[in-house]
């Protein structure tokens, strides 16, 4: 136990931890996401979302309070809610009604890639051509993995699901670098709570309220997206990236396919092959390989 308290002591240790918390509570985002658009319109699940989950959201500000933010921190915060507390959500859920989360997995695999280059301009990170070699060996290999598993066809709803990555990908790196001055915390719910009345004028406008029986699965799922994926995944996956980088824990991405289908093994009873064994070996490989490459940090 003393050497867990002491490698937790550890910055980048404590950081690459608190990141795969976050990064376990996203991996069945798409699964979850799945789920609830068959029953309910995709707009009432994607803004949905935000709007639930900004009310515990405002509740944690009010306790816990924030400090006075300056021109920039509301800037960064305003790139926040553009890509995690609208764009993502959204256009997520709107892929999710054509895509199976196989085949959603392959466009998600750019996320990490997305992310380490956003930390480029955004949190000043430089990261060696070692990284890079890595970064792009990940993406290759989630990419590979994901499209045997749905026998290589991309189906209708690519365009959303990627425009849903590159926006978060460029949130989470404006989220990451504004969590080191403010708290991880206070990112997400800052981000919830101001993008929570534009989803709501959206719904309002544009979603279709369940004319049918809608059944718990579906209710479940979207209380998962809303209450984990928008808001307490985010608490450790922000402060992950503000205590051992942007670019370096960005990686841990990479590994949300393989326990997206861990879980629905263990959920549905799903089978896991052999393959999926060799595939994951070689992520958790990678992202160990990742972990190691120099990443220079330029101030400001």
């Amino acid at each position: 136990m003393s050497n867990l308290t002491t490698l937790l002591h550890n910055r980048e240790t404590r950081g690459w931890f608190l990141g795969f918390i976050g990064m376990l509570g996203f991996s069945q985002t798409l699964a979850a996401t799945r789920i609830a658009v068959i029953h309910l319109d995709p707009t009432l699940v994607g803004l949905g979302r935000v709007c639930v989950a900004a009310l515990p959201a405002a509740l944690f500000l009010v306790l816990y309070g924030s400090p006075q933010m300056n021109r920039r921190q509301w800037r960064s915060l305003a790139a926040v809610v553009l890509g995690v507390g609208l764009g993502f959500p959204l256009f997520s859920a709107l892929s999710m009604r054509e895509l199976s989360a196989s085949a959603g997995s392959v466009l998600i695999a750019i996320l990490p890639l997305v992310t380490a280059m956003a930390s480029r301009f955004i949190g000043n990170e430089r990261p060696s051509p070692g990284f890079w070699i890595t970064a792009f060996s990940g993406a290759v290999v989630v990419t590979s993995f994901a499209l045997r598993q749905d026998d290589g066809q991309l189906q209708a709803g690519s365009v959303s699901l990627l425009l849903a990555a590159l926006l978060a990908g460029f949130g989470y790196a404006e989220g990451g670098r504004l969590a080191r001055e403010i708290g991880g915390w206070r990112v997400i719910c800052w981000g919830v709570v101001l993008a929570a009345p534009v989803a709501l004028i959206i719904i309002v406008l544009f979603a279709d309220l369940p004319t049918a029986a809608v059944p718990l699965s579906a209710y479940l799922s979207f209380a998962y997206v809303a209450l984990i994926s928008q808001l307490f995944g985010f608490f450790a996956w922000y402060q992950g990236l503000a205590l051992a980088g942007i670019a370096r824990v960005s990686q841990l991405q990479l590994l949300m396919p393989f326990l997206g289908l861990l879980g629905a093994a263990l959920l549905l009873d799903e089978p896991l092959s052999l393959e999926y064994f060799l595939f994951a070996g070689a992520v958790i490989l990678i992202v160990s390989l990742s972990r190691r490459m120099k990443i220079g940090v330029v101030e400001r």
